[in-house]
């Protein structure tokens, strides 16, 4: 039996964000199509190894914070910017290796520029994009004194920014008999909510923490825990967006655009 779609006329896709350098800025995008993978076109399509196979990114270095990095995803051309290094454009997948030389000056160690145009270098492979609702973030931004909305996302770095329904709506979608997601011409399942790590609790600037960060976030989590969550899904509540994973069907072919309408598909 197919399950039962419930169309919210609010819902839909809000924003959509990929990383194209793991650990470094995200590229907005209009539409976004589903690799073979199941993750997202041009999602930590990119990474930076150093000699020990370990990836810079956040969690390692603070520096990450003081680098920008645009990325078009129509040429390939992606521009670094970092203080004490000249800003250089350099023309993707080609210029590899002289971009992974200009990271090398940037975060002084020895680094390898690598690609995986199949499914991008994210932390969970055999899971796809992260989801989030616009309320959820402007919630969160509301417990941190000078903490914007814009300023939450990219903190969180969500891929599916979800408008029109109430903040924590994503954690609906995991635990027993959770229902799934229509975004798009995509199918999602919820798998897992999202533990987070220390990037949160930094200025995405400046890479200054916020004292108490993680006992205030603990502390209002747990006072908005939304009623229709499955708690026991939830191993801590130091967690903030939803990993889901694309229905097989869908990968390689769907795609996920700005403006599309959301449906939640209950289970029967």
């Amino acid at each position: 039996m197919a399950p039962a779609t419930t169309v919210d006329a609010m819902a839909h896709v809000e924003r959509i964000d990929a990383y194209p350098v793991k650990g470094l800025d995200r590229c907005p995008l209009e539409t976004a199509r589903i690799l073979d993978g199941g993750t997202l076109e041009h999602d930590r399509e990119y990474a930076l190894y150093d000699a020990d196979g370990d990836v810079i990114n956040g969690k390692r270095t603070d520096r990450v914070h003081q680098v920008d990095a645009t990325y078009d995803p129509h040429s390939g051309t992606l521009a670094v910017d970092a203080s004490g290094v000249e800003t250089t454009r350099f023309d993707l997948p080609a210029e590899r290796d002289a971009a992974a030389s200009h990271f090398e000056a940037i975060f002084d160690v020895e680094l390898e520029f690598q690609r995986n145009a199949d499914r991008g270098f994210v932390d969970r492979p055999s899971m796809g994009p992260s989801v989030i609702s616009t309320a959820t973030l402007e919630t969160v931004a509301s417990w941190y004194d000078g903490m914007t909305l814009d300023g939450a996302r990219r903190r969180f770095r969500a891929n599916v920014e979800i408008g029109g329904v109430p903040a924590f709506w994503e954690d609906r979608f995991v635990g027993n008999g959770a229902p799934s997601l229509r975004v798009g011409d995509a199918r999602l399942e919820g798998v897992t909510p999202c533990g987070r790590c220390v990037v949160p609790e930094r200025d995405p600037n400046t890479g200054e923490s916020i004292p108490g960060f993680r006992e205030t976030f603990l502390e209002r989590r747990k006072a908005t825990f939304p009623e229709w969550a499955d708690r026991e899904a939830f191993d801590h509540l130091f967690t903030l967006m939803l990993i889901a994973r694309v229905d097989e069907s869908d990968r390689g072919a769907a795609s996920i655009a700005v403006g599309d309408e959301v449906a939640v598909l209950e289970n029967a």
